[in-house]
């Protein structure tokens, strides 16, 4: 590939994660339930447990040392693989995509520009949440090196898991009942086996640097990872541009 050919695809991919950008804040519906929601849940679990101490029950945190994070991981999830996984169901049967293939655009590039896109957006949803918590006590994270790491894995792995499971969805009605299929279920025989699933992995790795005050969570970033790759490879192999014949 020659240098001219490689900066005219990297123009390419700017101008997806700015498309990206600006069809995300233009629909004042998304931003505001990305956005607004998760900090209310914060100020409602704030005025309930903001002063409840640690306790054995939060594994040694207090109620919103625990909380903070885990909806951090929550907001996370819904704009990396909930959204995705919807957006790219309705795109494909709206002959979005097949559009898209059309045109110069690389694949890797259109993939990439959503990836950046959900990173861009996960970023600063999970500062704002980390702000909010800090009215009620929360410290600051410390490790800010393994923050941004868990937070790198954890929307590069839903990523590639939403496209994978948005090419398992037959027609975008089905996509929101289909995308819960990672998403968080409450079951003794589940909370058993959560650990293997990529949900939980995700809450202790953000648990450490944003509540702990620790480092790299390896064991869990491997199995989100592990996740992700498994997530990429189905993608690869059955993801469609072309709406699925009825």
């Amino acid at each position: 590939m020659s240098y001219r050919s490689r900066r005219s695809d990297l123009a390419l991919l700017w101008h997806q994660v700015r498309y990206e950008q600006l069809s995300f804040w233009r629909n004042p519906q998304s931003a505001f339930f990305t956005f607004v929601f998760p900090v209310v849940i914060i100020m409602i679990f704030g005025a309930l447990f903001g002063g409840v101490n640690p306790s054995s029950y939060f594994d040694g945190l207090s109620a919103m040392q625990y909380y903070v994070p885990t909806i951090a991981a929550v907001s996370v999830l819904g704009s990396c693989y909930s959204q995705l996984a919807i957006v790219l169901s309705i795109r494909r049967q709206n002959g979005i995509l097949k559009r898209v293939r059309a045109t110069p655009l690389p694949a890797w590039a259109y993939f990439l520009g959503l990836l950046a896109h959900c990173v861009m957006v996960s970023v600063l949803d999970v500062a704002l949440i980390v702000g909010v918590g800090r009215l009620y006590g929360v410290p600051v994270p410390s490790h800010w090196l393994a923050l941004a790491a868990a937070l790198a894995g954890g929307a590069a792995s839903f990523c590639a898991l939403g496209v994978a499971v948005a090419s398992l969805i037959r027609n975008a009605e089905a996509a929101p009942a289909v995308v819960q299929l990672v998403l968080p279920i409450h079951s003794d025989l589940l909370n058993r086996i959560s650990g293997a699933l990529p949900v939980r992995p995700f809450n202790e790795a953000l648990l450490g640097p944003l509540a702990r005050h620790a480092g790299l969570d390896w064991r869990n970033l491997g199995v989100l990872l592990a996740w992700g790759a498994a997530g990429a490879l189905v993608a690869i192999r059955r993801f469609r541009w072309d709406p699925r014949p009825e």
